[in-house]
């Protein structure tokens, strides 16, 4: 992958940027090589969780337009929807990480501007430092976001927000960035405190967990017609598994329970 890191450790995937001499402006490659990643991951049984961040001063601040710019045919081709989905190449960078089926926790230190905003919103938590600084800075540029932002920010907060951070572009702090619910904890150590939820999740049946992350990806906007069938496939599923026999297994007899990989 070019620029973009990926080691599993203990079953966490860590997925890093890095080309933080640029504060992990966004590449092409970079662009797909994080999709590429996501596909990884869910090809990855063992795999518990993900941990996205960036290497060097910021998480990312963007597309590297002087970058881009030097291949405009490659621009337009990245915007042409994927066959097997809706999302183009822009949009499958951010949105690519809600079909995994593990909890992915992206990290953000520095500058989380326009696509890096994006990506991190397309991760299920975001662990800020309270200095981070975000933008939808797309505005700057006379445009708007397109990479999954229309989708991932009306699942975290008002419209009216929404709509004023994409037609401003403003810098805001991570502490408005909680109170508008588009970061989910703020740290002064937001890596460790990832590794420290991997671990719980690591106590958790991988299939429950995947089941979990599955159930609301696909019923949070559907109601309870649509909704509650999907929850009902799921847990029958479940109910088959060799987790779920395990978990019940070892809840009685108050044992520490030794899941298998994800079957789900």
């Amino acid at each position: 992958m070019t620029n973009i890191d990926y080691d599993v450790r203990d079953q966490v995937a860590h997925v890093r940027l890095n080309r933080p001499e640029k504060h992990n402006g966004l590449t092409f490659d970079m662009i797909d090589d994080l999709a590429a990643a996501a596909d990884r991951v869910a090809k990855d049984r063992s795999v518990r969780a993900v941990i996205l961040s960036g290497e060097g001063p910021s998480f990312c601040s963007g597309l590297d337009f002087a970058s881009a710019g030097k291949e405009r045919g490659r621009m337009l081709r990245n915007m042409v929807p994927k066959r097997s989905s809706a999302a183009n190449n822009f949009q499958a960078a951010g949105w690519a990480w809600r079909s995994v089926p593990v909890p992915v926790v992206a990290v953000i230190d520095g500058h989380c501007f326009g696509g890096g905003l994006q990506i991190a919103l397309g991760a299920d938590f975001r662990y800020s430092t309270p200095t981070a600084d975000y933008s939808i800075m797309e505005a700057k540029w006379g445009l708007i976001p397109d990479m999954s932002l229309s989708a991932s920010i009306a699942q975290l907060t008002t419209i009216d927000v929404a709509k004023r951070l994409t037609m401003t572009g403003e810098t805001f702090s991570a502490k408005q960035a909680l109170d508008w619910g588009l970061i989910s904890e703020v740290h002064d150590h937001p890596y460790a405190a990832a590794e420290a939820f991997a671990e719980i999740i690591k106590q958790r049946s991988p299939d429950a967990v995947a089941s979990s992350k599955t159930l609301f990806e696909n019923t949070w906007y559907s109601g309870s017609r649509l909704g509650f069938p999907v929850e009902q496939a799921l847990q029958l599923r479940l109910l088959r598994g060799k987790n779920a026999a395990i978990a019940r297994k070892a809840g009685i007899a108050k044992e520490t329970p030794q899941f298998v990989d994800r079957e789900v």
